[in-house]
């Protein structure tokens, strides 16, 4: 039996130190190298202190702000320890009102609003997180924020414009809105 266990404790030490520090270190370190932006979190930074980061949604509910995409994560919104949707299917009663109190919301704010709602300003993404909103989304918000901050529409929808994505590639996925971008470029406008 001692013959056994010391080349397994030696392997297990071994295998430890390899995997558990040698690895993690040297995948952090080519990770600071050559992605540093992207390694600590792809922080967006104002005067010196992060705003937010790219990566993940917040909740704006201010009418000179673009709203986010609604966050299911608990025990509050766009919780990125706590990334899940709400598993709701389409006949949940809560889903079924957790929609229409959304579509209520957007209707208070923007009265009048002719266009139809987007289903990605009333529905949450699956990781709750998602920081952007669709082109259609935007479009939706536009009379609302020009008119809340006293600009004309062409103005917010140009700089809507700058900050819409496009397909990952020319052909992956659809065309979209980072909204943590766009309300800063917004608000450093004098």
């Amino acid at each position: 039996m001692r013959i056994y266990l010391r080349p397994a404790l030696v392997v297990l030490g071994l295998l430890t130190v390899l995997t558990g520090l040698v690895y993690p270190l040297m995948v952090t370190g080519m990770a600071q190298l050559f992605f540093p932006w992207q390694a600590n979190g792809s922080l967006i930074v104002r005067d010196g202190k992060p705003v937010g980061s790219v990566l993940i949604g917040q909740p704006f509910d201010a009418p000179q702000y673009f709203w986010s995409r609604p966050s299911a994560t608990s025990p509050f919104p766009y919780n990125a320890a706590a990334s899940a949707g709400s598993n709701l299917g389409p006949t949940n009663e809560a889903l079924v009102e957790a929609v229409q109190t959304r579509i209520d919301a957007l209707k208070a704010a923007d009265p009048g609003n002719p266009k139809p709602i987007p289903v990605d300003l009333v529905t949450a993404s699956a990781s709750g997180l998602d920081p952007h909103i669709s082109p259609a989304a935007a479009d939706y918000q536009v009379r609302r924020v020009a008119r809340s901050r006293g600009m004309s529409e062409a103005q917010v929808r140009q700089i809507v414009a700058q900050y819409t994505q496009g397909r990952r590639f020319g052909i992956l996925g659809e065309p979209r809105v980072n909204v943590l971008e766009v309300n800063l470029a917004l608000d450093a406008k004098p």
